[in-house]
């Protein structure tokens, strides 16, 4: 019986090996034998989750003439894997990707790490803050005061409680954004929501246009969904998108479905300003695509000057009835990512299409948070517990990047103005092999090619503004061992990671 579920190309995953460039070796340095950076190779995108578990690998010769080496090679790298645990093997059905036992499956996205695991590992995988209190408690507590009336009911209601709906269409009301509560769907998070805008209008095989780099998550959903991801190069540092690019793609690929953030993108922390949305949704309309506006970071701007006179207008401000601009929102980074409340904003007609998609995935939202966000909203508590996101994501962010320019002065980053994550220039240094080494020394870290598409950022990790004070310092040293291992190469021993406790 055939092990492999899946298959991975010669061409392909030369492409993806050819993608992870280290900086040239200093004098001195020891390079390891070609077989030995091969298997090195192979298993860093096995542990990254860019080749899965049980995917059939080319046979010997095959990537031998795809990667310009002899056949010895190939096959002295495939020897050490098979004894490392990384493939198996079997006359007649070829080489299959492995994962030695003991060892987790990898994930292609940004799973949280075990609560567990936070006394031994510094976690900066997840960019998310602990729950903002005192107002999670009241939430709740205002929740189950409201909940008797809801608990007589059947309790699903597939395009959310009418009074959240409501309050949602009333704040974008309040931006200069007239919305009706028929303009709005309740969704689990922001992933709900743009599961639900995928299987709607971009089937298996439909390009969507995507920012690059962008959200891991969201990037791994439309694989997953059969999309073909057609990446958009961003501006340099923070100055937000490339309009040339975007209008080209627009035009010559015609996607169905093209997916940014505007508002303090996730990973670079870009800010577009007001005339890159008008002229982005102005491209999108005459191509014809659905442009999804994921608005998640938008409340968390950091810098004091920049308060909501100074913030550019939502993009479904240049698209008011929602016929081009479909916005998605979420608690999750503005307040807590525990709060699985998310919504869609879009034309009456989408909604309804969303909400009848519905009844075969999850039928509704958990009513309980739901009242929970509406009690924030109506009573202010809202505004208060942002305030309070603001200054933790604020003062984190200047500690982390105090901490990284010390221990890591040869990495480089611009600082945004907002949002959680900081989206960094490793020095030549490979970021999948940096996520490896980090592991081995008590950090945890997600490498750039996450955030591209086909191996793309290899010299780019993301850091979020997740941690503070102490454990922001403690998180550089630990980056700067990561940094020395890989310089040292595969053969560098594991420095053994110090326990820290905030």
């Amino acid at each position: 019986m055939t092990q492999w579920t899946s298959a991975v190309g010669a061409a392909q995953l030369a492409r993806l090996l050819t993608s992870q460039q280290e900086r040239p070796a200093g004098p001195g340095t020891r390079r390891p034998p070609a077989y030995r950076a091969l298997a090195d190779g192979i298993r860093v995108l096995v542990l990254e989750g860019r080749v899965p578990v049980a995917a059939r690998l080319p046979a010997e010769r095959e990537l031998a003439l795809s990667l310009s080496v002899s056949r010895t090679t190939v096959a002295a790298a495939y020897e050490a894997l098979r004894a490392e645990g990384f493939l198996e093997s079997r006359r007649g059905a070829g080489s299959w990707t492995a994962v030695p036992a003991g060892n987790p499956l990898p994930a292609r996205g940004l799973e949280p790490l075990p609560p567990e695991a936070l006394g031994s590992l510094i976690d900066l995988g997840c960019a998310a803050l602990p729950a903002p209190e005192p107002w999670l408690t009241q939430a709740v507590q205002g929740a189950l005061q409201e909940l008797p009336p809801y608990a007589h009911t059947h309790g699903d209601y597939p395009a959310g409680l009418p009074a959240l709906r409501a309050m949602i269409a009333e704040r974008y009301t309040a931006r200069g954004i007239p919305t009706m509560p028929e303009q709005v769907m309740v969704t689990t998070g922001a992933m709900g929501a743009m599961d639900a805008i995928c299987h709607l209008f971009a089937g298996r095989g439909e390009r969507i246009a995507v920012e690059s780099p962008s959200y891991a998550n969201i990037l791994q959903l439309m694989r997953e969904a059969g999309a073909r991801l057609v990446p958009v190069a961003m501006a340099k540092g923070l100055e937000g998108w490339d309009l040339d690019r975007w209008r080209q793609v627009l035009r010559d690929a015609a996607p169905r479905l093209a997916y940014v953030v505007a508002d303090f993108h996730n990973p670079t922390g870009a800010l577009a300003d007001e005339d890159q949305r008008r002229r982005l949704v102005d491209a999108a309309r005459a191509a014809g695509t659905v442009l999804v506006a994921d608005e998640t970071m938008s409340e968390l701007r950091l810098d004091p000057e920049l308060d909501d006179a100074a913030m550019p207008r939502p993009v479904c401000g240049f698209d008011p009835a929602g016929s081009t601009v479909i916005t998605v929102g979420s608690a999750s980074k503005a307040f807590w990512a525990g709060m699985r409340i998310g919504w869609v904003r879009a034309a009456p007609d989408v909604i309804r299409s969303l909400v009848a998609a519905r009844a075969y995935a999850d039928l509704g939202t958990p009513v309980l948070e739901q009242l929970a966000v509406n009690w924030l909203m109506s009573t202010g508590g809202w505004e208060q517990a942002v305030d309070i996101r603001r200054d933790q994501a604020r003062e984190n962010r200047d500690a982390l990047v105090a901490a990284v320019r010390r221990e890591l002065p040869g990495w480089e980053f611009e600082v945004p103005r907002g949002g959680l994550t900081l989206w960094v220039r490793t020095g030549g240094l490979s970021g999948s092999r940096l996520a490896e080494a980090g592991e081995r020394v008590g950090v945890r870290v997600p490498s750039g090619p996450r955030f591209g598409v086909d191996g793309a950022f290899e010299g780019y990790v993301r850091l979020p503004f997740t941690v503070g004070g102490a454990v922001a310092d403690e998180a550089a040293v630990r980056l700067a061992a990561a940094a020395r291992l890989v310089e040292k190469g595969a053969g560098g021993g594991a420095e053994t990671p110090r326990t820290f406790v905030a």
